[in-house]
């Protein structure tokens, strides 16, 4: 996504949140939905960003959300791309219900707060919606655990501000697995204009298979 959108004219970024990518070696059991909003929140504020078009893909719809609340002076829109869309004080269990069984896991393990990746499930589905052999290798190798305290903490959106920030919602209407629901997005958002709803023939992970799709769909944003 990142060469696609620069390519565009756009500055991007794609931060690794505490616990995964380049800062898999500071996984821990404190690590929850809080610490991932720092993690969003420092960058834009390190880095002077405003303006800014932000984008949480499945549970980073949490983050987003508690992030804008944070700082919407700095946002310029908000995309929930095929992702969690939180109300006040709610968490992911409460926007996304089969989560509860994940947390029942990890509490149950060894390590009592890691939530393993979702196993590859047989096609249509595959891993997260990834299919293709190659793209499922490459995948797989950088999917890791995922603190518990991510699912628990509650998002907090007290901030009238944050209201104002127009919103995009884009769902991937592919094969769902049995248990994944999705809340029907309102017809009027908060900021009192009608809902903006785009779709991709595809499924979780649309980054990977329709990545030129997407690229497009976010640039109709700029």
């Amino acid at each position: 996504m990142v060469p696609l959108l620069e390519a565009a004219g756009h500055r991007v970024f794609a931060p690794s949140l505490t616990g995964f990518g380049d800062k898999a070696h500071l996984l821990g059991p404190e690590v929850g939905l809080d610490t991932h909003v720092d993690d969003v929140v420092g960058l834009i504020t390190e880095e002077n960003l405003r303006d800014v078009v932000l984008v949480g893909h499945s549970y980073a719809g949490l983050v987003i959300s508690s992030a804008a609340n944070r700082i919407p002076e700095r946002i310029a829109h908000l995309v929930y791309l095929d992702a969690m869309v939180p109300e006040d004080g709610e968490s992911a269990v409460d926007v996304q219900p089969m989560t509860r069984q994940l947390i029942e896991l990890a509490e149950k393990s060894e390590s009592g707060w890691r939530v393993p990746p979702m196993p590859e499930q047989p096609a249509p589905f595959g891993l997260f919606g990834v299919t293709d052999p190659a793209d499922v290798a490459w995948l797989r190798g950088m999917l890791s655990d995922q603190p518990v305290r991510c699912l628990q903490q509650p998002v907090r959106l007290g901030n009238p501000a944050a209201h104002a920030i127009p919103r995009t919602h884009i769902h991937n209407v592919g094969a769902m697995p049995a248990g994944v629901t999705r809340r029907p997005v309102p017809p009027i958002q908060p900021n009192g204009t009608a809902a903006q709803v785009w779709e991709l023939p595809t499924g979780h992970d649309c980054m990977i298979t329709m990545p030129s799709e997407l690229s497009e769909l976010l640039l109709k944003l700029s």
